[in-house]
């Protein structure tokens, strides 16, 4: 398969490597910047697009790659504020689309773990519920994507929780998602439930992008075997 990258920054190279370690060719790079290529013969002849870019660009880039028709996979964050926005240009379109706030097969293995144990722990509500996610310096958007995913799912576990907040002061009735920015770290995300006697958690710790960069690779893969139209998750591709 052809593979144009769109964001060739540290993730980007990381996807290149995995791309070709699959046995891929990677036709076109595009960074910021550099716009114009989106009418090069080198991305018109790609069979698959892989964007990993920054908040305030992602829409603009699917503006320009959804109706080349191409299959699209984004792990962009930051931007869902108009997802459905997007869903309309999807749908217009006709173009299939892989969003997901995490490609780490780890990550959702680790959300379907945390809203089991959610769903356990809403039985006994001296526990309160809490979300840390911890990442390199240049992560631009808090709290991560995956951060609210994973939120996400406890809500929708949890009856005495109706949102989620970074705000303590929000309390009681929100989950609290906090955020720590330092040095290079990936990714790290840990559930906690903690009451006056004890607590436990439940971390998600990535070791590298590879595991990221990979499985961006394999939803490209799957996208384009699959060629339906709409906007597709990890959900859609792993039972």
């Amino acid at each position: 398969m052809k593979i144009a990258l769109v964001g060739y920054g540290k993730m980007g190279h990381a996807i290149e490597r995995a791309a070709i370690g699959r046995g891929h060719e990677v036709t076109c790079h595009i960074d910021a910047g550099e716009e114009q290529k989106f009418s090069s013969p080198e991305f018109l002849e790609a069979d698959a697009v892989i964007e990993f870019t920054r908040p305030d660009a992602a829409v603009d880039n699917y503006r320009r790659i959804l109706p080349t028709g191409k299959p699209l996979v984004s792990g962009t964050t930051g931007w869902t504020a108009r997802r459905e926005e997007v869903e309309r240009l999807v749908a217009e379109t006709g173009a299939s689309m892989f969003w997901t706030s995490n490609f780490s097969i780890g990550v959702f293995l680790f959300n379907r773990i945390c809203r089991q144990a959610a769903a356990l722990m809403s039985a006994y509500p001296a526990y309160t519920t809490s979300v840390e996610e911890t990442h390199h310096i240049h992560k631009l958007d808090h709290p991560s994507g995956t951060a609210i995913t994973l939120a996400d799912n406890i809500i929708a576990e949890t009856p005495a929780l109706d949102g989620w907040t970074e705000d303590p002061r929000d309390l009681p009735g929100k989950l609290i998602v906090s955020h720590v920015r330092r040095g290079e770290v990936p990714g790290t995300h840990t559930a906690t439930w903690e009451s006056a006697v004890d607590e436990i958690s439940i971390t998600h710790r990535a070791k590298s992008r590879d595991g990221f960069a990979l499985g961006a690779v394999i939803a490209a893969e799957w996208l384009a075997a699959n060629r339906r139209p709409g906007l597709f998750s990890m959900a859609d591709m792993i039972p």
